[in-house]
């Protein structure tokens, strides 16, 4: 399997070789050249794995230049019991007949993300350990990103975190899961912004190739691929546990805002994967609705976007829609470098009146949105008619997804987090706080260690250099003991 950019500027490179380089040296994505193509037989041959089994034959399509029994002992350290709660790591539960719940969030953060930052972490440090290389991981999060790559990288060897996030934009238990770390190779950036100029950061200094290759700059966001393909895992996982068949077609409703995890989906049904639809949902920051329903992108301003109940997908600007479009072209980079040169001016551009508008509907992809009373009446509808309390990403998801699921067709919504995450629109909802999991109660109390910058990228490499030239004094260090 070889690697192209989306913009084209990229010879065809291995899975490890662009492993640990974020965006690619002309500012695209990495993209796999084809989709491995999964048969009906092959399916049907999947269907009673386990997770790691599945995990390890989907990600070996990917990741090919990995010895066979390095990467399955990768994938069995990851997907245990211990690390998700119980050894289904991502159980499907059913709300009523055709709807089901599956849950991405019983890892250490109470977030999907966990699912593949733990495989991550794990892949991370055995690369750099062949090698006898260290990487500086830089990140930007809107709110679960964030956590859920300090949590896999805190105290693994030659790793630095340095994640940017929205200054008092994410929820306080989002806050403190990251600022209460106090490992010395996690470093926390707080931006006077929203997450889009952080993520414009993260970006500003990814291009920066001279500093990049000077401190060994990667990166843990969506734009990353390994983080991509371990998402495309659980969209197989849960189609098994809802079909008797590969006849047959089943819907997935997704809460979007970076436009990772629904992109995973896209691959697992350009892949071959029964998909009939991939439901987008998003809050008020509409901008992938909008596209889906009027072929208009157009990104908004700093000032243009909302501070919501569903945080994380406060965003405006999706890095991976970048992939998309590359598929909708047909893998035309030209057309996307051109689509992206006017993006990353802060314009917009228009598809509906072109031939690629025709092909939208290909794809399976229809989207929706949400607003805070929605989202309130959703988690409050659900605790009553399932006894089941979700976030107010869900909620979205929810939301979005009984307005446009269609008769006959089984529907999944993807949980993102887990309620206790959102307590004040849970209590909002259901009139009582989200139950915790054990050892999370005294969290917010717990001292916390950041630092607050302008939105600056300068600013934001001089801090970086400053900690990559001083060495740690640990290799290693202790995590968090939450209690």
């Amino acid at each position: 399997m070889r690697y192209l950019s989306t913009r084209g500027g990229m010879s065809p490179k291995t899975f490890t070789e662009i492993l640990l380089t974020g965006l690619a040296p002309d500012g695209g994505l990495a993209m796999p050249e084809t989709y491995p193509q999964i048969s009906p037989t092959t399916l049907e041959s999947w269907r009673a794995l386990d997770y790691p089994s599945l995990a390890f034959e989907i990600l070996s399509r990917f990741m090919d230049d990995i010895p066979a029994e390095d990467l399955r002992t990768l994938v069995n350290r990851t997907y245990t019991a211990d690390v998700f709660g119980s050894k289904d790591v991502t159980p499907v539960q059913i709300l009523e007949p055709d709807l089901y719940l599956l849950h991405l969030s019983n890892g250490p953060t109470l977030a999907f993300k966990d699912i593949a930052m733990q495989f991550l972490g794990n892949l991370f440090e055995y690369v750099l350990a062949k090698n006898g290389d260290e990487l500086n991981i830089l990140g930007a999060t809107s709110g679960d990103t964030g956590s859920s790559a300090e949590y896999a990288m805190c105290g693994k060897r030659g790793i630095r975190v340095f994640m940017l996030s929205p200054y008092g934009k994410m929820s306080a238990f989002q806050t403190a899961q990251m600022f209460s770390l106090q490992d010395e190779n996690i470093f926390n950036i707080a931006i006077e912004g929203v997450f889009d100029d952080c993520q414009d950061i993260v970006k500003t200094v990814s291009n920066d190739q001279t500093f990049k290759q000077k401190y060994k700059i990667g990166a843990v966001n969506s734009i990353n691929w390994a983080r991509v393909a371990a998402q495309i895992v659980y969209y197989f996982k849960a189609y098994f546990a809802v079909t008797r068949s590969s006849q047959e077609k089943i819907s997935f409703s997704v809460p979007s805002g970076n436009f990772g995890n629904i992109f995973a989906g896209h691959v697992a049904r350009m892949m071959g994967l029964p998909i009939r639809k991939l439901i987008l949902a998003t809050n008020e920051n509409d901008v992938l609705d909008e596209f889906f329903r009027t072929g208009l992108y157009r990104p908004r301003s700093t000032a243009e976007t909302r501070q919501t109940s569903s945080p994380s997908m406060d965003i405006s600007k999706a890095s991976n829609f970048e992939r998309f479009i590359f598929d909708l072209a047909g893998r035309d980079a030209a057309r996307v470098k051109e689509l992206w040169n006017s993006v990353d001016q802060g314009k917009s551009f228009d598809l509906s009146t072109t031939g690629l508008w025709a092909k939208i509907g290909d794809f399976g992809i229809v989207s929706g949105t949400s607003n805070h009373a929605a989202r309130i009446d959703t988690i409050r509808e659900t605790y009553r008619k399932f006894n089941v309390v979700v976030d107010t990403h869900t909620a979205d998801g929810l939301k979005v997804g009984l307005e446009l699921r269609e008769p006959g067709i089984p529907l999944i919504c993807l949980e993102t987090a887990l309620p206790a995450k959102f307590a004040d629109s849970i209590r909002e909802a259901v009139g009582f706080d989200p139950k915790r999991p054990a050892g999370y109660d005294n969290l917010e109390n717990l001292p916390q260690r950041f630092e607050r910058m302008a939105v600056d990228a300068t600013q934001v490499k001089q801090f970086m250099a400053s900690k990559i030239d001083t060495p740690n004094k640990a290799s290693a260090s202790e995590k968090l003991t939450k209690s």
